[in-house]
Parts: structure tokens; C-alpha cells; sequence
């Protein structure tokens, strides 16, 4: 997959004129941001990153996302962090859609391009700078860690979306697949963050409806997105969270992929309090 095809935001603001409405609404089932209001007042700062802007799409809070935040930094040339994390119990993954990057994960050292994919184990030493001469934008999801009985910690790792090989849906002729770039079997991993791809004319056959959170970054392409009896109309730098249980299907549109970044809480107890941990494993 060329890196072009990954959409990032620009900010700016759009031009003056009578207000015609967009995508974008929130519900107690999901939220849909549209790509238009990625704007410059939409951005926010953080402490300890040099010349960094960023969008929230997703953060806990009553009625909304109970496990998982997710940003798009947007790190300016000679921008970056030596300590982007002040919880020692977080975990997180970063996914390059533009610019070029330096990590500094554990000792060793990465070179980030548009594609390339890092998970960070909580408690990691990193730090990450802007290496080219444009923005480095990037994704960057965090959960705290929630920890099991007898299950050690995941180690960090760094891939890239070409290294890792989509895995066809079953009895799809190859229309519906997922990077996984973590195995699905390994229960070290209490989140998940893949890439899902649909050729033209793909489709979710049913109302998926299950106990997994969702946040989804639209990278590429165009679809119909049917959650909980609405069906939303969405493209490239679009985003849709979808609460527990949420009924959702998708229909792909357009003459080529349609892709998306796509979090998910996995493998873990379920709280047998609302937004809290389970007490099994002596958390």
C-alpha cells in the first residue's frame, strides 16, 4: 500500500460562508467527527512537546469512550518529545500517515516513515522527534494497561503496514481483510490496533453487535457505515467511535479500497462496575 494513499489533516479553516452543515453529530451509541472540522481551532497543545498541535477524537468521559484515547499529532519540523508520556501505565500505539520520524524506544532506534506502526509497552523510556522538513503527522492511541493473572506484559515492537500481510476474512473472496499486527492468540495484549481494508463492493454482512469499543480513522476511500439504524456516509480523514454492543455493518463505495484504522479492547474480564476494572487477577 504507497503511503500516499494514508490521509492527513492540514488544519486551516475553511472559507467564510453560511454554514451548510456536515457529518458530524453525537450520540449515546457513537460519535462521527467529520474530516472538516480538523481545523486549526479544533487543535489542541500538550506539555513536554516542542512545537506539536493535536486533534483529540476520543478520550474517556461519561457517556463516551471508557477505555482508550486517541490523538493525530501534528509535530512541526524540529518538533517533537523526549518524555510524550507522564503515565507510567499507559500503553499506546503510533501509526504514521505523513512525514518522516525519529523514535527512540527502549535504547534502540527507529526511522518513521508514512505506514510505519510502534507499540509502546507501559513503562517504556521513548522519545520522538520530527526528522524531516514537513509535519510529522501521526496517530497516537493510549489505554491504561489493565494487567491478568499469570500474563506478563506485551514487549514493545515496531513494523510497517507493508511488512505485515492482510488476513482475508473468510468466505470473502479477499473483498474484506485485516492487518493484524498483533496476534490475536496473544493474551499479553488487552488492545488491539489494526488496519481494516474492503475492496469495491465489500461488505459487512450483518449487524455486528459485541462487547468490544471501537474507534475508527477512516485512511483511504469512501463507504457507508450503518451504526445502531443509522447508515453514515464516510471517507478518507473521517472518524466514527462506536460504544460496547453498538449494532454496525459497512458497505464499500468508490473504485478503490476503503481503509481504516480500527481500535479495540480485547481479551480481558469483563468490570462487573461500569468504566471500572475487574478485581480478578489482583488488579
Amino acid at each position: 500500500m504507497p503511503a500516499s494513499s494514508y490521509y492527513a489533516p492540514l488544519g486551516g479553516l475553511p472559507p467564510q460562508r453560511d454554514f451548510t452543515g456536515d457529518k458530524s453529530r453525537f450520540t449515546p451509541s457513537y460519535l462521527m467527527i467529520d474530516k472538516i472540522a480538523l481545523t486549526d481551532i479544533t487543535a489542541s497543545l500538550l506539555p513536554q512537546w516542542r512545537d506539536t498541535r493535536l486533534w483529540v477524537l476520543a478520550r474517556p468521559m461519561t457517556g463516551f469512550s471508557e477505555t482508550f484515547s486517541h490523538y493525530i499529532m501534528d509535530v512541526a519540523a524540529g518538533g517533537g518529545s523526549d518524555h510524550p508520556d507522564d503515565d507510567a501505565n499507559a500503553e499506546a500505539v503510533l501509526f504514521v500517515v505523513a512525514g518522516e520520524g525519529h523514535l527512540t524506544l527502549d535504547g534502540q532506534s527507529h526511522a518513521l516513515t508514512a505506514g510505519s506502526y510502534a507499540f509502546i509497552s507501559p513503562s517504556s523510556d521513548w522519545a520522538l522527534a520530527n526528522s524531516g522538513s514537513e509535519s510529522l503527522i501521526f496517530h497516537w492511541i493510549r489505554k491504561r494497561y489493565q494487567p491478568a493473572a499469570g500474563i506478563e506484559m506485551p514487549p514493545s515492537f515496531v513494523t510497517h503496514d507493508d511488512a505485515v500481510k492482510p488476513i482475508a476474512m473468510p468466505d470473502t473472496d479477499g473483498k474484506w481483510a485485516t492487518t493484524r499486527f498483533a496476534d490475536p492468540s496473544d493474551l499479553r495484549h488487552d488492545m488491539h490496533v489494526n488496519i481494516v481494508t474492503f475492496q469495491p463492493g465489500g461488505v459487512i454482512p450483518f449487524a455486528e453487535t459485541h462487547v468490544m469499543e471501537h474507534g475508527l480513522y477512516m485512511l483511504e476511500g469512501e463507504a457507508d457505515y450503518y451504526v445502531n439504524q443509522d447508515w453514515i456516509p464516510v471517507e478518507a480523514g473521517d472518524y466514527l467511535w462506536l460504544r460496547a454492543f453498538s449494532p454496525q455493518a459497512c458497505i464499500a463505495k468508490g473504485n478503490g479500497p476503503f481503509r481504516y484504522l480500527l481500535y479495540k479492547d480485547v481479551n480481558r474480564q469483563m468490570p462487573l462496575t461500569p468504566g471500572g476494572l475487574s478485581l480478578a487477577g489482583g488488579q
